[in-house]
């Protein structure tokens, strides 16, 4: 009989430390945290195993905070920022899944629909608009307007920028904007956004061969 009840006991001990009662003990915000340094540290790593592994933890955390939280639009945003880097992972946005892409969409528009001044979500849906082909939801026009609105209320974003530049560029507005990628990239190394730093060195880098062969 002691040793039924000592198994017993033990059992309930195992039950209550199992991974979804400390899941459910955790903070939502240490979670939306923790997410979104991943997604920081997997754009700043060089070895593609390394950044997959990055979004790919961030992406369980982002779940984690969204299964405790639906209504919290940075929970979202964090699970939105992991989706989307794993599917740039080589570089440019690659829909390689329909069922990735929509997900991917669903969590942005989420944010969106729960915080509808989120500078960092509205940047993230101009960057999509701006790049996607109308067929699948694009709209260039649409999308320059609302990464303008963007730098207007955020004029420290770089994402925002660097979005605008690419666009102007497809556009053949080469100067204006290589104005705008150097501003991204002055920007981004004064606040130290190491994430962001490459990305704006190699658009202005590119952006000045482009403006070099336009002349």
């Amino acid at each position: 009989m002691k040793m039924k009840n000592a198994f017993l006991v033990l059992l309930a001990c195992w039950i209550w430390i199992t991974p979804n009662t400390l899941f459910a003990q955790q903070s939502p915000q240490l979670l939306i945290d923790g997410a979104m340094k991943e997604c920081r540290a997997g754009r700043i790593a060089q070895e593609k195993v390394s950044r997959v592994a990055h979004f790919e933890k961030g992406q369980v955390l982002g779940e984690q905070a969204v299964a405790l939280d639906d209504r919290s639009a940075e929970a979202h945003f964090a699970l939105f920022c992991n989706l989307g880097e794993l599917m740039r992972v080589d570089g440019e946005l690659s829909i390689t899944s329909v069922m990735g892409f929509r997900r991917m969409t669903k969590e942005l528009d989420r944010t969106l629909e729960l915080a509808p001044d989120h500078l960092d979500a509205m940047s993230a849906k101009g960057t999509f608009l701006v790049r996607l082909p109308s067929m699948l939801g694009g709209d260039r026009e649409k999308g320059e307007k609302l990464l303008r609105y963007v730098l207007q209320k955020e004029p420290q974003s770089v994402n925002a920028r660097l979005s605008l530049a690419k666009s102007y560029c497809a556009n053949g507005r080469h100067s204006e904007a290589l104005g705008l990628a150097s501003e991204a990239l002055d920007l981004a190394q004064a606040q130290q956004q190491d994430d962001f730093v490459p990305e704006a060195a190699k658009v202005v880098a590119q952006l000045r061969t482009n403006a070099a062969k336009a002349n």
